[in-house]
């Protein structure tokens, strides 16, 4: 301990410690408390504060009343150098040097600080709630998400937020059917030109099924520019070659096959459940 503070000290009084540049009338101290095991380090303080207002400045670190609060200069070993006991003297009275520590005693049998009890946030009591507590409340998350289950027992959160932000916005209906739309299928093939939803284009790349993923036929399409969701694959299956953000399935009735020369305008388009 005593080589690091002197190690300390040798730093803070040596010519490339920075000191140098500070303004005239500060010093820059440590600042330990009897109660806390936590350090302030660094603090410029006025030579021409007085100790009384120094103990003001230190109760907003630490936490202890001025009243309940004696002030100890101590060196760059730790070691005592005097009580700064009168309060209107000035700091500079006591001749700190840059470095030295002021050590906080909390003399306050009360103080909250005592125990650990402002360090240790388990030594908290939390609120808590039973669940019977809980569901007496009227206005709460839970009660809310029951009513709206009630009133639509097909509502999620997403679709309401969604909803607020575009109140034309409605969910995608569940695909059950391993045939949904074939017949829109059957319109695109492989190397056609085309145009999507928002107004990419590029050329269909696959037509058909894609396993573990909603059923029914879709359609990846391989863009002109980097407006896609991936690289032609599907949770590491590759249905088709492209760049990066070149990709995405869609289902049929979101592409639409034809003479569609390439564009080279940037595009604005929304984002669509029937997108992977």
């Amino acid at each position: 301990m005593a080589q690091d503070m002197a190690a300390l000290a040798a730093y803070v009084k040596g010519p490339d410690s920075g000191f140098q540049s500070k303004a005239d009338g500060t010093v820059l101290l440590h600042a330990t408390h009897s109660n806390l095991k936590a350090s302030f380090i660094e603090l410029r303080l006025s030579l021409h504060m007085t100790v009384g207002g120094l103990k003001d400045k230190m109760m907003t670190h630490c936490g202890t009343s001025p009243q309940f609060m004696r002030l100890q200069l101590r060196d760059w070993d730790n070691n005592p150098v005097c009580e700064m006991a009168e309060e209107h003297r000035p700091l500079g009275y006591y001749s700190p040097q840059d470095g030295y520590v002021v050590h906080v005693i909390d003399t306050d049998e009360f103080s909250k600080s005592r125990g650990g009890w402002l360090e240790n946030t388990n030594l908290v009591k939390k609120f808590e709630l039973t669940d019977e507590q809980y569901a007496a409340r009227g206005n709460t998350y839970k009660s809310w998400k029951a009513a709206k289950l009630k009133e639509d027992p097909t509502w999620t959160l997403e679709g309401e937020i969604k909803r607020r932000k575009d109140p034309n916005w409605r969910p995608n209906p569940i695909v059950e059917d391993d045939e949904h739309m074939a017949s829109e299928a059957a319109a695109c093939k492989v190397g056609d030109r085309c145009e999507a939803m928002g107004g990419r284009r590029g050329e269909v790349a696959f037509v058909g099924k894609i396993p573990d993923k909603a059923p029914g036929w879709w359609i990846g399409v391989k863009f002109d520019e980097p407006v896609g969701k991936n690289d032609g694959s599907v949770n590491g299956n590759k249905f088709f070659k492209c760049l990066p953000n070149y990709g995405a399935f869609m289902r049929p009735d979101k592409v639409q096959v034809g003479d569609f020369p390439s564009l080279d305008d940037e595009f604005n388009f929304s984002e669509s459940e029937d997108e992977l």
